[in-house]
């Protein structure tokens, strides 16, 4: 998806993509992209069509790319539970630098509206559980991981507690004692994600 977009179509979804975050789908106009992209309203539906296609593209551009970095992942060398660890620091840190599409698809599927309706949106994320499912079988089959595991629940695990902490973000600024934004980001990056990661194999492996 990446490649196939020339420049102006980046500006343009990089635009959206703050507009849709700060005011949301209903409350931006692709009028409102277009003077803030300096780009004319007939450019803007030239490459997207409506503002609907456009919140698509948006959508794929940001989220597309997991797929082909969780495809590598099945192929690598590792034992399970590291292929799983490595699984959720690549869904975290995806997830942490796109802060801004993430808030709009949660916006827009708390207000059940028209992302649910995304049919593209929906197949990628049949694609990265399909990977997910292929990993955990690869690790059943090897005697590491329970049988018993429901794999359509361990993406919501995983991104559950990741935007939990992000929507209270100015909660636990204040009771860990996070003062910069810096300090923040490598909390994710460490503690929050080394969390995930520990839960998700308590899930998965057997009581020693």
């Amino acid at each position: 998806m990446e490649n196939d977009l020339n420049e102006k179509q980046i500006q343009i979804l990089q635009v959206a993509e703050t507009l849709f975050a700060e005011k949301g789908f209903d409350g931006t106009s692709i009028r409102d992209i277009s003077k803030e992209a300096k780009i004319n309203v007939a450019m803007i539906s030239y490459y997207f069509g409506s503002k609907e296609k456009l919140l698509e593209s948006l959508v794929l551009y940001k989220t597309s790319g997991l797929k082909e970095l969780l495809s590598d992942l099945i192929d690598e060398e590792l034992e399970p539970v590291a292929k799983i660890f490595k699984l959720i620091d690549l869904y975290v840190n995806r997830l942490n630098c796109n802060k801004g599409i993430y808030r709009i698809l949660h916006f827009e599927l708390a207000s059940k509206k028209r992302v649910l309706e995304l049919e593209s949106f929906s197949e990628i994320k049949k694609a990265n559980l399909k990977s997910l499912e292929i990993i955990i079988r690869e690790g059943q089959d090897k005697g590491v991981f329970r049988k018993d595991i429901t794999i359509e629940l361990l993406t919501p695990t995983i991104l559950g507690t990741y935007f939990h902490f992000y929507m209270n973000k100015p909660f636990f600024e204040e009771i860990l004692n996070l003062n910069t934004e810096e300090e923040y980001n490598t909390y994710i990056k460490t503690t929050l994600t080394m969390h995930i990661q520990q839960t998700i194999k308590a899930l998965l492996t057997y009581e020693s």
